[in-house]
């Protein structure tokens, strides 16, 4: 028996659709990847930055802390908007504005104007970033076929931050520094011109930007990330006026905000999207994980520089196998979140990256780098890396197609303000340590002890992240697979 003509057209378009969606699926990892490795990249050609444009400590520290506040202060107006504007478009404009200041950038000759383009950068990186994650929502339907986008998207995204130091090692060793700018333009325009391809766009939803949210919930967020920023700043800085202005401020608009929206008939940020436990669950999970996940990242690094004394190179390259290990986890969770369920894989993922991290707190006292480095974070870029997939897929389960983009810039944000956070805690926590030290103590000494204390800490919000996980993320029998 043959095929009807009929049959045969349906699965060859089938067929077709799937192909569109897959290259979709990668132009929107593509793009995740950028925006992600560019908070990384940067940090190992400082020095290089430094020396040509002769910047102060201060000028230096903001080349970083722009990008991050500028991308974590406007991701909640960033995924309104590709809900009222339409997602493909404002993904659209974001990496283009990403890509532009990406050049620019590279061309800077004076320290205002790189670090002008830096929050250009983060400026597209908030509106691009939702609207990506809710592309996957509205292309992908729930279910199997959403777990495996969601998988690859995770694994392309959690790759940012080793790609980064990678990249960022290699440019500092062989290029100059501009390359670290100019990388993002053929990745940018390449992006743009498939969106445009494969990619078509959401339907538009009636209304305005609620400008009283938007104004006040941008606000707080800014100075939020803003305050916890400087504050981390030169080993703890949070007597400063600056500091103290800023937090309290993001500590007062924050409940108008709330105020504002639940009284708002379009509000920025529908606060139905709250009264789900387990999406305001994995929200906390998320920022929790953040918060020791970058302060592990960021002394980790300077642990290897400043006490093992290893090259900028050679950092790079120790995070080769541990970016591998997130890629790996996330392409693994995509499997075993149909058998295990998000509670099961996001607990055991937590427990054993607490363990690490534990372990990890006694690097000082190692004698050297595989029983005091390599294998406590095998176990804890491991067990992260199993957790993005039933994060990312219980975050955006039983969301309304108008909701999307909304929640995807909460879910992105959670993470920024967790990366944030986890910089002003575990930064307190170090240089107190430092600060402390006895006369006499050489400095790598005060700063091993330093980043041990840092990493106890790291642990103990991990394990309060698993305790949050067990009591708000959905086990088996809830889980949509």
């Amino acid at each position: 028996m043959t095929a009807s003509p009929q049959s045969a057209v349906g699965a060859s378009e089938r067929e077709e659709d799937r192909q569109r969606r897959s290259v979709a699926l990668a132009v929107i990892s593509a793009a995740q990847l950028m925006f992600l490795l560019d908070a990384t990249i940067v940090n190992v050609a400082l020095p290089s930055i430094q020396r040509s444009l002769r910047l102060s400590g201060s000028h230096l520290e903001w080349v970083v802390a722009s990008y991050s506040i500028a991308f974590g202060g406007l991701l909640m107006l960033g995924g309104r908007a590709g809900d009222i504007l339409g997602r493909r478009r404002v993904f659209t404009a974001g990496v283009a504005l990403f890509t532009a200041a990406s050049l620019l950038g590279g061309f800077a000759a004076e320290p205002w104007l790189l670090t002008v383009c830096r929050i250009l950068q983060g400026v597209g990186a908030a509106a691009a970033s939702p609207a990506a994650l809710s592309l996957i929502a509205v292309t992908f339907p729930e279910g199997p076929e959403r777990n495996r986008a969601v998988g690859w998207y995770t694994a392309t995204a959690t790759a940012g931050g080793g790609v980064g130091i990678l990249a960022g090692g290699l440019i500092a060793a062989y290029l100059s520094w501009r390359w670290v700018f100019f990388v993002n333009v053929p990745i940018g325009l390449v992006v743009i011109a498939a969106t445009r391809r494969v990619m078509p766009e959401t339907p538009r939803q009636r209304g305005a930007f609620d400008a009283a949210g938007a104004l006040t919930g941008t606000l707080a967020a800014l100075l939020l990330v803003y305050g916890l920023i400087d504050g981390a700043q030169g080993g703890g800085n949070w007597s400063s006026w600056r500091v103290l202005a800023a937090l309290g401020a993001a500590a007062v608009l924050a409940p108008a905000f709330v105020v504002l929206e639940r009284r708002h008939p379009q509000p920025l940020v529908p606060l139905r999207l709250f009264a789900d436990r387990t999406r305001l669950g994995v929200y906390a999970v998320l920022a929790l994980t953040g918060t020791a996940m970058f302060g592990i990242f960021f002394f980790l690094t300077l642990f290897l520089q400043q006490v093992w004394d290893y090259s900028a190179l050679h950092t790079a390259l120790v995070y080769i196998p541990l970016t591998c290990l997130l890629v790996l986890g996330a392409k693994t969770s995509s499997w075993l979140f149909a058998r295990l369920g998000a509670r099961t894989l996001v607990c055991g993922g937590l427990l054993t990256a607490a363990a690490g991290m534990l372990w990890l707190s006694r690097i000082g006292d190692s004698a050297g780098y595989a029983t005091g480095m390599l294998v406590p974070t095998v176990l804890t870029y491991a067990g992260l890396g199993v957790t993005g997939v039933p994060l990312t897929l219980s975050a955006l389960a039983r969301v309304a197609d108008e909701d999307s983009g909304a929640a995807s810039g909460l879910f992105s944000m959670a993470r920024q303000i967790g990366g944030a956070t986890g910089l002003a805690v575990l930064g307190t926590v170090v240089w107190s340590v430092v600060a402390s030290a006895a006369p006499g103590t050489p400095a790598w000494e005060a700063l091993s002890e330093g980043a041990s204390q840092g990493f106890v800490v790291a642990a103990a919000i991990t394990a309060l992240a698993l305790l949050v996980a067990l009591v708000t993320v959905p086990g088996k029998e809830r889980t949509v697979i």
